[in-house]
């Protein structure tokens, strides 16, 4: 199942045009397995239908093809039919509220029905299939629709109008509320679409973005956002009430798209029970305000509706079968020339279209020094100089044309404080001792210690995931304290609290202390960026951002680096969906340039999960010598890697205004197409699993 936020631009895409599809493979039934999901009275899915044509490949040929998430009715008749067939339960939303309120215990295979937008078609060929099956359904109106006059077109987008008889009247929205087997949910009145949320006009979802206001040239107030979506939403709970008299419990978020502020609106208006489209079963564990569906789209035939009532939720580190990633410095986007910033944004994307990788890690702050340390922003916040509001454009761009998900990549520590908060706020300091190449100085950094610091950095946090929209969150190399670090007032208040001494002579010439020290300051600094991951998609769409921390290779050669770094690559991998080692230097102390990754591929593929979630970041420029790396060495590491069975790699950073590395060269390597298919991906994942070890 693609992720739900590559299936948000490929709405919001759809919305502008749309072109011819392949052949329907034709529906047949196939023998049930063993149920997947467990009998625990609660467990069941959720099936997301669209619009029901007859022919639906003569639709596909004709002017009024508008979504290409319409089923065909013969292809919903046979679902439906493999449903009764193999004892699946159709459920109500009561059902699942008195569930989980201790009521009445769910069949085994409990599936819901829902069907989204309001299409004419659910009327005049879904309600005769649910009454002839007894089926019962949910099925969300978008009420803007509904309100638009006889004989006049709606309007879906600024490129896309289609007839008012596309979706139905009112008059039938009241007969089909009258039918046992409907129940009617809230689509939105007037959120189904995409509105502009930067000063260069892209649209992201209307419910959840925080739109750019371009005649007063600012962005909504989180007040206003609020009041916007709140207004919309008791609007369509008003017309659903007058129109076919029901008191609607249930949201149905356009696009899956949903985060904690339109959740909470949305409880307050009485719709505890809110629609997602994440993939997967809904265990119990599953809130009833985040309820996962399974999309349904053009192409669909039973056997591959019998495989999506069998798809797992989604797990660490498998959203992609393989990663082919690029790292990206906004700093050599930017300029303070509108004009050539778009310009050289236009050639970035261009290069990551061609060159086809599968992610960009994308700077979402200035270090026009190369320090490491966020001296600048490149989007809206409360703390840092904004440099440009750029990084949601670019991000949003090469998700929507270069299609490539996109990770916020961003310090943990590395602020520069403004000038106002110098002395309020504790930077990381070394203790008595610490050898020159060690130094806290070496690395300006905000201690994780000090409370006032941990505010500013969440946030700043809060802003990157408010006025932006991106696929995952990279954090970067600053995250780490050495075995002299923090010296500060507040680390060794922490530090007392985890019955370690104040003083860190004391803690180093104790080895005990020591080691008890180095593990819990890797613990804090993980559970610090667990809790700015929990912090970004309480904003962005819940569950659909992917997080991966910055590993230097040293961790992974020397156990003993974790007191030097505090990193732990077992941890990491525990804890993100990505690590990104950084596979330096390429200096001479592994001999040859294979025996270097060697070294590194040896114990990822001997640590469980280490293959599957490690992404290994090559050098572009030699950090020691300031030398750039030729392309075909470059190029000879990638394909070393392959052979060792690394499936994740990629290269930091991309020079795109002087083609380095050379893209052609590289693109055989990284490109999606050089990628593995997935059977032999997984054997040879098992190939490289110690034994005693299950994934």
């Amino acid at each position: 199942m693609q992720s739900r936020r590559r299936f948000i631009c490929g709405c919001l895409g759809a919305m502008a045009g749309c072109s011819l599809f392949p052949k329907l493979a034709p529906a047949k039934l196939v023998d049930i397995l063993p149920p997947s999901d467990p009998v625990d009275g609660k467990t069941f899915r959720v099936i997301c239908f669209h619009d029901v044509r007859d022919n639906l490949l003569s639709s596909f040929n004709s002017q009024n093809m508008i979504d290409p998430y319409a089923v065909d009715t013969g292809t919903l008749t046979s679902i439906f039919s493999w449903l009764q067939f193999n004892g699946y339960h159709p459920i109500t939303v009561k059902d699942v509220e008195a569930s989980r309120s201790g009521g009445k215990p769910l069949l085994p295979r409990s599936v819901m029905l829902t069907f989204d937008d309001g299409f004419r078609s659910h009327y005049t060929k879904v309600l005769p299939l649910l009454e002839r099956f007894r089926f019962p359904a949910v099925m969300g109106i978008v009420t803007s629709w509904t309100d638009t006059p006889p004989d006049t077109k709606i309007r879906l987008s600024a490129k896309l109008e289609v007839p008012r008889d596309t979706f139905m009247s009112w008059d039938e929205v009241a007969q089909l509320s009258k039918s046992p087997f409907v129940e009617l949910a809230s689509h939105t009145h007037d959120l189904h679409h995409g509105a502009i949320a930067n000063p260069q006009g892209n649209e992201l979802p209307a419910a959840t973005s925080h739109l750019y206001l371009q005649d007063q040239k600012r962005y909504e107030t989180d007040d206003e956002f609020e009041a916007r979506v709140q207004s919309d939403l008791a609007g369509s709970l008003r017309r659903l009430h007058e129109h076919a008299g029901v008191t609607v419990r249930s949201m149905v978020w356009p696009y899956g798209a949903e985060n904690q502020p339109v959740r909470k609106i949305s409880a307050s208006l009485g719709m505890h029970t809110q629609f997602s489209l994440e993939a997967g079963p809904n265990t119990p564990d599953v809130p009833l305000d985040r309820l996962r569906r399974i999309l349904m789209t053009y192409d669909v035939d039973v056997g591959g509706f019998e495989r999506s009532m069998r798809e797992p939720a989604t797990n660490r580190g498998q959203v992609n079968p393989v990663e082919r990633v690029v790292r990206v410095h906004l700093d050599d986007v930017y300029d303070p020339d509108g004009g050539v910033q778009e310009k050289k944004l236009g050639d970035l994307i261009e290069r990551i279209y061609r060159m086809q990788p599968s992610s960009v890690y994308l700077q979402a702050y200035s270090d026009p020094n190369n320090t490491g340390v966020a001296e600048a922003l490149y989007f809206p916040n409360r703390h840092l100089p904004m440099r440009a509001d750029l990084f949601s454009r670019a991000a949003w761009q090469l998700n929507t044309r270069s299609n490539v998900q996109v990770y916020a990549w961003m310090p943990l520590l590395a602020f520069r404080l403004p000038p106002q908060q110098e002395g309020r706020i504790e930077r990381v300091t070394a203790a008595a001792g610490a050898p020159a190449d060690r130094r806290a100085a070496k690395l300006y950094r905000l201690s994780p210690f000090d409370p006032a610091a941990q505010t500013m950095i969440r946030e700043i946090y809060q802003d990157l995931a408010k006025y932006t929209a991106f696929t995952g969150l990279l954090f970067g190399g600053d995250a780490m304290l050495d075995d002299y670090e923090d010296a500060g007032r507040h680390a060794a208040q922490t530090f007392q609290q985890w019955g370690l001494p104040a003083d860190l002579g004391a803690i180093r010439a104790n080895p005990a202390l020591m080691t008890r020290w180095t593990v819990a300051k890797t613990k804090y600094l993980v559970d610090f960026s667990t809790d700015l991951e929990k912090i970004v998609l309480d904003s962005q769409n819940g569950g659909d951002v992917l997080t991966i921390r910055d590993l230097y290779a040293e961790v992974l050669l020397d156990r003993s680096a974790e007191a030097r770094y505090s990193q732990s690559y077992e941890a990491f991998l525990r804890a993100y969906d990505f690590v990104a080692l950084l596979a330096m230097p390429p200096g001479d102390h592994y001999g040859s340039i294979n025996g270097r990754l060697d070294s590194l591929a040896d114990v990822a593929s001997t640590t469980p999960n280490g293959l599957r979630q490690t992404v290994f970041q090559l050098p572009v420029v030699d950090p020691q010598t300031g030398a750039q790396i030729p392309t075909p060495r470059l190029l000879d590491e990638m394909r070393y890697l392959r052979q060792r069975g690394v499936v994740n790699f990629g290269y930091y950073p991309d020079r795109f205004a002087t083609d380095v590395p050379q893209m052609q060269t590289m693109r055989d390597v990284m490109s999606l197409r050089s990628r593995l298919d997935p059977t032999s991906i997984n054997a040879l994942l098992q190939a490289q699993q110690p034994k005693g070890v299950t994934r």
